[in-house]
């Protein structure tokens, strides 16, 4: 039996028609319009198969589209699971770490460590905490399951430390010596300084691909970009305000924006990191300073030490939402957010006191008496495969 062109024609405009349906049955990608914004639940999972070129000897990232992924609440790497919880806090003048159990609210440690402590930071495989001795030219180290120091490590200037994502090396941010030091990360032997032409390196993060991080300079108001692999700065820039001082620096959960505080611009720069472009401002409060990303990646805790405040930051829909108050006021510095991410721990750095917020309302749960000058406090363990340093920046 013939087939006329007519009905050959209508047999393929019906297979087209079903091929179509199929299509948009599959799963596909949704229109930016259509997909809801700001909402609560939980995204549905679908296939990925966007990968990130990551820096040589790098875990893959799970998630381009958060690279903090694996720092969902509770989720400890299997190297933490036998480690008690613990904040672990540098008091900076007293040149000691206080160890509270936060469950209780109660010290249970006082541990002497060298001069003028600064940050307690997680080392790469996650299994030492390091105590930055800044004028003891030294580093602690913690054992964190017994909760014990041992023998310091000289190390000349280290105010912090960060570790490259590969974990070869820690990164040592020696602000007086002007430096950036790359050490080996287990035995903190030098192998390569890299002087710097700014003032007071203090903060850094790294990109999502691992192959450069962006560096604050506190005392020149400026930023450095450092190409990762060539342990080299490639790029420079002054931030666009008078007496700026920048300081915590975090990377967005999509990996496209880096976030920088100033506490004497009482904000957050914005920069594209990939481009190094001008940075934009945001307003958050007087003396911002510290920056933490909440469990679910969606906002991100802003600490304005010069008035006792934290300014929460929605990524997606670009602005604070909610600024909280500490009663009685307070001068919340550093510190991070809890394993179930119930609680946003800050040191109180010109009150000789730490404070223990509750993410969901804001209120303040403990306000708990420590040693003089609390700086760089470190909540752990914490969730994620391994750890980029300063108070634990957890990928």
């Amino acid at each position: 039996m013939r087939t006329t062109n007519a009905a050959r024609l209508l047999a393929a405009g019906a297979a087209l028609t079903a091929l179509s349906l199929l299509s948009a049955c599959s799963g596909g990608e949704q229109h930016p319009e259509k997909q809801a914004v700001g909402s609560k639940a939980p995204a549905q999972p679908q296939v990925n198969n966007e990968r990130v070129d990551v820096l040589p000897g790098m875990p893959p990232v799970e998630d381009p589209k958060d690279i903090y992924a694996a720092d969902r609440p509770n989720q400890l790497s299997p190297v933490v699971r036998g480690f008690p919880s613990r904040v672990y806090v540098p008091n900076t003048n007293s040149d000691t770490v206080t160890v509270i159990d936060p469950r209780t609210y109660k010290i249970i440690d006082t541990l002497q460590v060298g001069r003028q402590p600064q940050h307690v930071v997680p080392s790469w495989d996650l299994k030492t905490l390091w105590v930055n001795n800044d004028l003891g030219n030294s580093l602690t180290p913690i054992d964190p399951r017994t909760g014990k120091a041992g023998k310091p490590v000289a190390v000349h200037d280290p105010y912090n430390l960060y570790f490259t994502p590969d974990g070869k090396y820690a990164v040592v941010m020696a602000s007086m010596d002007r430096e950036l030091v790359f050490r080996d990360a287990h035995t903190m032997k030098v192998v390569k300084s890299v002087p710097v032409t700014c003032h007071g390196v203090n903060h850094a993060d790294f990109s999502a691909d691992g192959r450069y991080f962006i560096v604050s300079c506190e005392f020149s108001g400026e930023i450095l970009k450092v190409d990762t692999a060539r342990m080299k700065v490639v790029r420079q820039e002054k931030l666009p305000f008078q007496g700026a001082m920048p300081q915590d620096v975090k990377v967005a959960p999509d990996g496209k924006l880096f976030y920088i505080a100033d506490m004497m611009a009482d904000g957050l720069w914005i920069l594209d990191g990939d481009k190094f472009t001008k940075p934009t401002f945001l307003y958050t409060g007087k003396g911002a300073h510290g920056l933490y990303v909440s469990r679910d990646s969606r906002e991100m805790y802003v600490s304005n030490r010069g008035e006792g405040t934290i300014s929460v930051f929605d990524f997606a829909r670009n602005r604070l939402t909610r600024k909280w108050r500490l009663p009685g006021g307070g001068s919340p510095d550093m510190g991070g957010v809890s394993a179930d991410g119930k609680v946003l721990w800050l040191s109180g750095r010109y009150n000789s006191e730490v404070y223990a917020i509750d993410t969901r309302t804001g209120a303040e749960l403990a306000r708990i008496r420590v040693g003089n000058g609390p700086h760089g406090l470190a909540v752990y363990p914490q969730p994620g495969r391994y750890s980029l340093g300063h108070t634990g920046v957890f990928r």
